[in-house]
């Protein structure tokens, strides 16, 4: 095999270099907010497990989910939820071969965003309502 200096061969363009864009922010958040779904679903099938066990069981994941603690995840999961549905059905029209012009896929990320917060918004008043 051929002896290679890799000190002398060009590196490859390194995060720091690219200015950061909807469409790639928008994408990540799509990964992430999928494993926080994950991770909300074990805390549900923690709390359903707990109430089948019994009442002494479910106090317990009662007050996690009730606490300040539980109130966080609880509406960080909705906006999950939100966002990777909303991501889910530009990914559809994707499929369809529409949206992807930049400025089209630009707006759909900011969409995206935008609608996720609206309407964790409008779910928690419409359930506290």
């Amino acid at each position: 095999m051929a002896k290679m200096d890799r000190g002398k061969r060009p590196l490859s363009p390194h995060l720091s270099i690219y200015r950061p864009q909807i469409t790639s922010i928008s994408s990540i958040f799509i990964r992430i907010t999928g494993n926080a779904l994950l991770i909300s679903t074990l805390l549900l099938v923690w709390w359903l497990s707990a109430a089948a066990i019994g009442p002494k069981a479910f106090s317990v994941v009662d007050f996690v989910i009730t606490s300040w603690f539980g109130d966080i995840v609880m509406v960080l999961s909705l906006w999950a939820l939100w966002y990777h549905s909303l991501g889910g059905m530009r990914h559809l029209i994707w499929d369809t071969g529409r949206g992807l012009e930049l400025k089209t896929a630009e707006a759909m990320g900011w969409a995206m965003m935008l609608g996720s917060l609206i309407l964790t918004f409008l779910t928690i008043w419409f359930l506290n309502g």
